[in-house]
């Protein structure tokens, strides 16, 4: 039977009534597509890329592809001086052994016969204090500072770490008040760090000095902590100035069954050492890339929902045949092209009332550069953010069956893991969860909120800088799966469906933040523990 004109106008105004309850409550998800996404990241993951590092050609070029669609859609440039770019100066230091001595005993040893040394420059002199591996560990009852004074001295090491610690437990924040040897001599005043050198290093004294000299690396310049002078003393050096010591450099380095952490002490106040290590820094920049989709209401578009993925990956391996190029596709080219799609649905959608400003972080990769950056340098004033969603990899599936044990934390096709949504407010968190629930009932796991997670993922992408600051957080992730920083992380391998679902929701969560009436409220301590 065919329906009547009268019964089908009646549907159609059913549905358009239907849809437009959905575009008030949720936006425009639909205009969030699988297709979409996989065309940007079929290019953002490209070889042409050469694996985004930070900095590089690569991801330079990735950042002018999202500034390019940015200004199609005609989204706000939120960056330096009317740009999509907020500029991030780094340097590459590089040693300058003619200008390096080291002083000790009256006798001044030039770079390489008393001494080697990491890139950090600068100079001292003072007094010596040991202080077993130089780290503290408070969790673990690890904290020779508290036993010794250590202000405008210089610290005596030994080298790696202390007994039952993996350098893993400190990289992944397994101990969040841990901190390593130059990050405690930062904060207890002290001028410098001596390293005893291993049985190792006394066997292969002239590779090491020429390893020192081929050094190589990017740091972020004017970051809050200052660069710790750490030279590495020559065996013979070292043995002296350990001799009529609580402890001789012999005994401190041998390895002790079981092994335990040596006690500090304090060296013959008339023993002192200075040091110069000149250190040249070429210049170099890289840059987030930051938007904003201006909100509707005239008082709460001063407010901002901050959206974010970090961009860059790890780059290219300089040795091996085959493939080199680590395209990381999902990680992050899958937040990457989330962020740069829900910034389109919100450009040609309904504008909530709040504000959303989107961030684009380098640097992830080489310790949370980009987040850092831009908190410590809002480009919108850094309390008006009321929320960070951050998304770092959400594009792989563990299909049934799939026993291979590197799989073993992917989620599947429906399931994605939130983390950190309830650390620092219940309004966020039961936003997350409404909104999930509303949509398409995604399996949120929560996993990794385990207050002694091992692997510490709540502290090891760029929503923890955002959280550091008392900005409620929530963070979306896939799990880590065989294909991690690996050069096997291709477009090919990403479920575009469940990015879809993945994307739409945040979007959906986003809008309904930015639509609420109120902020969420902080209930929690900044950074979350």
């Amino acid at each position: 039977m065919r329906p009547t004109v009268a019964r089908t106008a009646a549907v159609f105004l059913g549905l358009s009534l239907f849809v437009t309850a959905i575009v008030a409550q949720e936006g425009r998800v639909d205009a969030i597509t699988g297709a979409r996404l996989r065309a940007h990241l079929e290019f953002v993951a490209h070889d042409l890329l050469e694996g985004r590092d930070t900095p590089s050609r690569g991801l330079d070029i990735a950042a002018n592809y999202i500034a390019t669609q940015l200004k199609l859609w005609g989204l706000e440039p939120a960056g330096d001086a009317g740009t999509y770019f907020q500029k991030i100066v780094l340097e590459r230091p590089a040693l300058d052994p003619n200008g390096s001595t080291l002083t000790y005993d009256g006798k001044t040893s030039a770079y390489g016969d008393g001494f080697v040394s990491t890139t950090s420059g600068g100079s001292g002199e003072g007094g010596l204090v040991f202080v077993g591996h130089g780290y503290s560990i408070p969790e673990l009852g690890i904290d020779p500072y508290a036993k010794v004074e250590v202000r405008g001295k210089i610290l005596i090491v030994l080298q790696g770490m202390p007994p039952g610690v993996a350098f893993r437990d400190i990289a992944t924040r397994k101990y969040p008040n841990a901190l390593r040897p130059a990050e405690a001599a930062e904060k207890y005043g002290a001028i410098g760090i001596v390293q005893l050198p291993t049985e190792s290093n006394a066997q292969n004294w002239e590779n090491l000095k020429a390893q020192t000299l081929r050094q190589s690396g990017v740091r972020m310049r004017g970051s809050s902590a200052r660069p710790m002078p750490t030279l590495t003393l020559a065996p013979a050096l070292a043995d002296s100035l350990l001799q009529g010591e609580k402890s001789p450099y012999s005994e401190l380095i041998k390895v002790t069954e079981p092994a335990v952490e040596p006690e500090p002490f304090a060296l013959t106040e008339t023993k002192r050492i200075s040091f110069r290590v000149a250190v040249n820094a070429n210049e170099m920049t890289t840059q987030n890339v930051v938007a904003i989709c201006r909100g509707s209401d005239p008082r709460l578009s001063a407010e901002y929902v901050a959206i974010g993925a970090h961009y860059d990956h790890v780059g290219m391996s300089s040795t091996g045949d085959g493939d080199r190029i680590f395209n990381g596709a999902d990680d992050d080219g899958s937040g990457t092209v989330a962020v740069l799609e829900m910034a389109h649905a919100f450009a040609v959608g309904p504008k909530p009332k709040r504000s959303i400003l989107f961030v684009w972080h380098a640097g992830e990769e080489r310790g949370l550069w980009g987040s850092r950056y831009f908190v410590d340098n809002p480009t919108v004033p850094i309390e008006s953010i009321v929320a960070q969603l951050n998304i770092d990899m959400i594009g792989r599936s563990k299909r049934p069956g799939d026993e291979n044990p590197r799989n073993a934390r992917l989620t599947d096709a429906n399931s994605i893991y939130i983390v950190g949504s309830y650390k620092l407010s219940k309004d966020l968190g039961d936003i997350c969860k409404q909104t999930n629930e509303r949509l398409y009932n995604l399996n949120f796991d929560y996993h990794y909120d385990a207050p002694n997670d091992p692997e510490n993922i709540y502290g090891r992408s760029d929503h923890y800088n955002y959280a550091l600051k008392g900005i409620p957080i929530a963070f979306f992730f896939d799990g880590v799966h065989e294909d991690y920083h690996r050069p096997t992380d291709h477009a090919d391998k990403i479920d575009y469906a469940k990015v879809e679902k993945v994307t739409r929701t945040i979007y959906a969560t986003a809008f309904t933040i930015a639509t609420s009436p109120t902020r969420p409220r902080l209930d929690g301590k900044p950074g979350g523990g």
